[in-house]
């Protein structure tokens, strides 16, 4: 209980202190519809930046420098076998059974052939390793993924997905461990493992003139690939209302524009001259200058 009320407040001060770090945008940048919060979300990408250079980062590429290439591979894959459970709950309710038969496979021999799931045993015998999650589906039954959030520790999500957290906890076995000291002691070296792979990023973000709005876009078109599954199809964007509300209804009167005329215009007539003959029936296609002789 007490690690709770920890863990609670600890999330608490997160919140306070990256809500007042709200930032105001850079310049000349362009208003994106999917993140109307973004002066916010600046703030909390900043605060967050911040703990990662000051804590996480060191943390992790200690942990990469210490630790030997094969246990970190372990460790990798005994979360990611962990994490089945809520990929095989998110294919059922999804409808893709076979794809769920073949977690269900996966998770059982890496269980147990792969000792806990620390050897991955089902990629050589050719289960396929898929991905998923609540807000997937969600997505998948059409909800739409709503304005973008960057939550403080957690980093870049959106409203559904954010929501869905809360689903994919109880669908993961380390909720179900009633050791506190245990089901803690495992959240620490996920993070840490989540962070050591992404390592090999922070050289592109170096040469990238805005990283957030980097990190943001490349959330949201990997949310919209799995949504789609894989036909990287975008979500309908999000309407905003100061740019697409006069657009939506009936378009302004156009100005009546005079008629074109369907061939070259005439040219005035020359002026009469005396006639010395029977009017011709039919006029000449130019009349010669005055005082010409033909």
């Amino acid at each position: 209980m007490l690690k709770a009320r920890f863990a609670r407040a600890a999330l608490g001060i997160a919140f306070i202190l990256s809500a007042s770090a709200c930032v105001t945008l850079p310049p000349n940048s362009q208003r994106v519809p999917q993140d109307p919060w973004e002066s916010w979300n600046r703030g909390v990408y900043k605060f967050n930046d911040k703990l990662d250079r000051a804590v996480v980062k060191p943390v992790a590429k200690g942990y990469v420098k210490v630790v030997p290439s094969p246990i970190r591979t372990g460790v990798t894959n005994f979360f990611a076998n962990l994490n089945m459970t809520t990929v095989m709950f998110n294919d059922a309710l999804q409808g893709k059974l076979l794809a769920a038969g073949t977690d269900l496979g996966r998770f059982l021999l890496n269980s147990t052939v792969g000792i806990g799931g620390i050897l991955d045993p089902a990629t050589p015998a050719g289960l396929a390793h898929n991905n998923n999650d609540f807000g997937v589906t969600l997505g998948h039954w059409g909800v739409h993924s709503g304005p973008f959030l960057e939550l403080p520790l957690l980093g870049p999500s959106d409203v559904r997905d954010g929501l869905s957290e809360v689903v994919d906890t109880y669908t993961n076995p380390r909720q179900y461990i009633h050791n506190n000291y245990v089901r803690y002691g495992l959240f620490l070296p996920y993070l840490i493992d989540i962070r050591a792979s992404l390592l090999s990023l922070d050289e592109t973000l170096k040469n990238v003139y805005d990283p957030y709005a980097f990190i943001r876009d490349a959330y949201l078109q990997r949310r919209a690939y799995l949504v789609s599954d894989g036909k990287s199809a975008p979500e309908e964007p999000l309407v905003d209302p100061g740019e697409d509300m006069p657009d939506s209804k009936a378009s302004p009167p156009v100005p009546a524009l005079p008629p074109a005329s369907p061939s070259p215009p005439t040219p005035p007539p020359a002026p009469a001259q005396p006639k010395t003959g029977p009017e011709p029936t039919t006029p000449p296609a130019s009349a010669p200058p005055t005082g010409a002789t033909p």
